[in-house]
């Protein structure tokens, strides 16, 4: 078979595209993706037996939304422009487009007049996720323009991947036929995202957060937080790992409050780096926003914490009150600073409740890991390709 997979992102950063793309290519499947360029990366190479091709320059600087679209317009046109030069030198059988945006699907209009079977992967609902990133309603003109795009989008496709089930419950309600649509989570890979020896000795608590940086992600609170506990514990530090809009904002926030000693700003590392960072971090921290995107957007960073046997603290919101309850994470009242730094003393004073709470966290996980669910995909695959050669 011949794969291919679409995506308006950096490979080597996001989990979920380089997990789909390695287990094809593990069983033999000719896989190519066609992704994003970071400054001063090459336009072709091979990873892990995925062919990847780097069409489009990004900086990720955005900050109105015609500069947004802009860029999400070019890569729509360069990527169309890239597989039907593709197809015809060589015929793909699956085209796996990964959504944001839904509308990226059409890139692939050649493969699917040939026969091929598109996927429409919706990592995030793009409505909300736009209104939340512009802070515009729900009932603008543009929040409905893109409910009808996800609509036609999700039409186009043969099959449609969603990230967790309360999406499910709204897309399946809105735009998506039960009939061709599978949930997958964004599980862990196993080959990455297990129990590894921890080697920091320095004597400092770390907290870590790894992933993009935008103001649904609730950076600024964990920095409040930060700033309400630095003088009873000066051995804090907060490390964010990421790029993102909401970079300088946070730079400036840590700044304005003189927190530089405990606030440290990392780049985005390689997914293969991350565990390795994970481990040798006293806990893990994920802040979101309970809005109506950022409170329903699941986190794959949970469960890699989980994975790597790291507790993790995490703002009570609708998606995380869903998969998860108190004796795995530690919960704190959403964009509330106080209470979550007080979650944070209590944890680095008590050594025994990280410990406890990560041992339960490792077995819970053990069912939310790709190993234990790679299959769902594999089948969809093969109930696909199955329908085309039939």
């Amino acid at each position: 078979m011949r794969a291919c997979m679409l995506a308006y992102t950096f490979y080597e950063t996001d989990n979920r595209v380089m997990r789909y793309a390695e287990e094809l290519a593990s069983r033999g499947d000719d896989v190519d993706v066609v992704a994003l360029r970071r400054p001063g990366q090459t336009h072709f190479e091979v990873i892990n037996g995925v062919a990847v091709y780097r069409i489009q320059e990004r900086k990720i600087d955005e900050k109105g939304r015609l500069s947004y679209l802009y860029k999400i317009l070019a890569f729509l046109a360069r990527s169309s422009l890239f597989i039907t030069r593709r197809q015809t030198q060589a015929p793909y059988d699956i085209v796996h487009v990964h959504s944001v945006p839904d509308f990226e699907v059409f890139a692939a209009w050649r493969p699917k007049l040939a026969g091929a079977k598109i996927i429409l992967d919706i990592h995030d609902i793009v409505p909300e996720f736009y209104a939340a990133k512009f802070h515009t309603s729900d009932r603008s003109i543009f929040f409905k323009l893109l409910v009808l795009a996800e609509k036609v989008s999700a039409s186009f496709a043969d099959h449609v991947i969603i990230s967790n089930h309360i999406w499910e419950k709204k897309l399946l309600e809105r735009t998506v036929p039960p009939d061709k649509c599978t949930t997958i989570l964004n599980y862990p890979s196993d080959l990455w995202f297990r129990p590894i020896k921890r080697t920091r000795q320095n004597g400092k608590f770390i907290i870590i957060y790894p992933g993009s940086l935008n103001w649904h992600q609730g950076l600024d609170i964990a920095i409040d937080a930060v700033a309400r506990i630095a003088e009873k514990a000066p051995d804090v530090e907060l490390h964010i790992y990421g790029e993102g809009p909401s970079k300088p904002e946070l730079k400036e926030q840590t700044a304005r409050l003189r927190l530089q000693q405990h606030i440290k700003f990392m780049d985005s590392v390689p997914i293969s780096e991350i565990p390795h960072i994970m481990i040798n971090a006293d806990l893990g921290v994920i802040p979101k926003r309970n809005d109506k995107f950022g409170g329903e957007a699941f986190s794959t960073k949970t469960l890699e914490f989980m994975s790597v046997g790291v507790p993790i603290i995490v703002s009570r919101t609708k998606v995380d009150s869903y998969y998860f309850n108190d004796s795995v994470v530690r919960f704190f009242q959403p964009e509330d600073p106080e209470d979550l730094a007080n979650c944070i003393l209590d944890l680095k004073t008590n050594k025994q409740k990280r410990l406890d709470q990560a041992k339960r966290a490792s077995e819970f996980v053990t069912k939310f890991t790709w190993k234990a669910n790679r299959q769902i995909y594999l089948d969809m695959i093969d109930r696909l390709l199955n329908t085309r050669f039939s």
